[in-house]
Parts: structure tokens; C-alpha cells; sequence
């Protein structure tokens, strides 16, 4: 997995590509999480769109993600997930605390309205 992170609108983008799986991919998304949170950036987008494959630990990373940017007053949105994992957001029911956004244009406007 590889992922780059840059910021759009006072939003913080998280653009994430190949699998999201286990912890020690994970910790590079959370610092850049909380380096954002540092300089003032508590909205993110989370582009999933080239993501192929996301595992128990890659949820636990956005669950992570989510509690960091609520605890700070702002919010999480994850961008164009492919077919399989928005299937597995649904089977999970993460679709019931995730806003889910088409492009990280609509997420960034949801996020800074």
C-alpha cells in the first residue's frame, strides 16, 4: 500500500492506493492524520478508489482515523470505495458512521459547508 496525503480547501486528503491491511501500513496513514491534526486540520477525505482489498486491521485504521478527526470536532469521509469494499462497509454497517462520498471534490464541499 502505498499513500499520499495533501491538502485541498482546508481539508486534509488521504489518498490511499493498493491494500489496506495490516497495522504497520496503517501507521503512516495515522501520523499524517496527526500532523494534520497539528497545523489545524481536523476534515479529511479518505480516497479509497484504488484500493483493492481491505482487510479487519484496514477497518480498524479508518475506525481510527474517525475517532481521531470526531475527537477533534471534524469529520471523516471516504471517497469512491470500489464495489467490494463498499460491500464490505455494508456488511459491516460502517455505512452507519461513514459518510460516503462519490469524489473528493463532493467530500471536500461537504466538508468545509
Amino acid at each position: 500500500m502505498t499513500f499520499k496525503s495533501y491538502e485541498n480547501q482546508g481539508v486534509i486528503v488521504l489518498q490511499i492506493e493498493g491494500s489496506l491491511i495490516g497495522e504497520e501500513v496503517g501507521s503512516g496513514l495515522l501520523d499524517a492524520a496527526n500532523d494534520a491534526i497539528n497545523n489545524g486540520l481536523v476534515q479529511c477525505a479518505i480516497d479509497i478508489e484504488k484500493v483493492k482489498y481491505i482487510n479487519s486491521s484496514g477497518i480498524g485504521v479508518l475506525i481510527t482515523l474517525l475517532t481521531k478527526f470526531r475527537n477533534q470536532e471534524g469529520e471523516v469521509i471516504i471517497v469512491n470505495p470500489s464495489e467490494h469494499v463498499k460491500k464490505l462497509l455494508i456488511i459491516t454497517k460502517l455505512t452507519a458512521i461513514f459518510k460516503i462520498a462519490d469524489s473528493v471534490e463532493q467530500a471536500v464541499n461537504e466538508l468545509i459547508s
